[in-house]
């Protein structure tokens, strides 16, 4: 009768080891980590096996060198193994010890896989996560935004973690990444939380460079203007973001200086400041990366070589974010 109620217990106490989650407070298992997600240095796992109470009940963290420590069995390499293959490396050592030991491995923490992150931000590079990061914490780690950041992130992720949680997320037919956007605005101003989700090991993290409008010369805030989601401004526009013409400005010979598209070659157009502003010429159009530019009345002539000259005097030009 007593062997029977061992027997029972036993069956009832592997049951529980298989379907019990980690008690942990601060490191909860990740369930979005799939079979083969690869461990490695700095995780964090819980280990359950049946009939062997040695085994602390609480996560383990995979050292430096990759291996995992545990009672019984001592040192084991966890280091590159998927959580499949670490189960049934665990299965096969404690068989020493009990007969067809029954192993669950839990990941509650990744921390050894990078996450790139490329673009307009302050520090681009790869960056080791240090247990869950969000997109905003993750972007603050690289530094922020900088002020010539386009409008929107986008992020690439591998497909052994699945598709990534956002409406509109896309696979790459070649790679088999899932590919999402989410607009920066949303989430400096924490109006879409939803966006802000959980960054896992690998993905891929791009800010590009939003697409500008130049004002230089004789005006009174000279740069670059962030074009936001516009395509294109009128040189009014620009013009009233460059907080207009400084008082010595020669409005009647301006001109924009427009790259041919497929070329390195600029044209000149020109654009009679003083008649667009009276109502007596219809306003222009300015692309991106065009340069409006207005000389002052001790400059006679400026062809494009000075122009050229002039916009490329250094890469610390003002840029201003309406």
């Amino acid at each position: 009768m007593f062997h029977g109620i061992q027997i029972v217990a036993s069956l009832v106490f592997a049951a529980a080891a298989l379907t019990a989650q980690p008690v942990s407070v601060t490191a909860p298992p990740m369930p979005s980590v799939k079979s083969s997600y690869l461990l490695g240095p700095g995780d964090q796992v819980t280990v359950r096996v049946a009939e062997a109470e040695e085994i602390p009940d609480h996560p383990l963290r995979i050292d430096e060198n990759g291996d995992l420590v545990l009672p019984m069995v001592g040192r084991v390499r966890a280091g590159g193994l998927s959580v499949g293959d670490l189960q049934a490396l665990l299965a096969r050592k404690f068989q020493i010890f009990i007969r067809e030991p029954q192993v669950v491995v839990l990941v509650n923490e990744t921390r050894s896989q990078p996450v790139s992150v490329l673009g307009a931000v302050t520090t681009p590079g790869v960056h080791q996560l240090q247990g869950r990061k969000t997109l905003v914490e993750v972007l603050a780690a690289a530094g922020g935004l900088r002020v010539d950041a386009g409008y929107r992130v986008k992020i690439t992720r591998q497909p052994e973690w699945g598709a990534i949680p956002l409406a509109g997320a896309t696979t790459d037919p070649a790679t088999r990444c899932s590919v999402a956007e989410v607009p920066v605005k949303g989430l400096l101003e924490a109006v879409g939380p939803a966006d802000n989700i959980e960054v896992l090991p690998n993905d891929v993290i791009t800010v590009p460079v939003a697409e500008m409008v130049y004002v230089l010369g004789d005006v009174k805030k000279s740069g670059g203007f962030v074009l936001g989601q516009r395509t294109s401004v009128s040189v009014l526009q620009a013009l009233a973001m460059a907080e207009g013409l400084a008082p010595m400005a020669r409005a009647g010979q301006a001109r924009i200086l427009r790259t041919e598209r497929g070329t390195q070659s600029r044209i000149e157009i020109p654009v009679d400041l003083t008649k667009i502003m009276s109502g007596k010429a219809g306003d222009v159009l300015m692309l991106q990366n065009d340069i409006l530019f207005v000389p002052t009345n001790t400059v006679k002539r400026l062809g494009a070589r000075s122009l050229d000259a002039m916009f490329g005097i250094g890469t610390g030009m003002a840029v201003y974010r309406p």
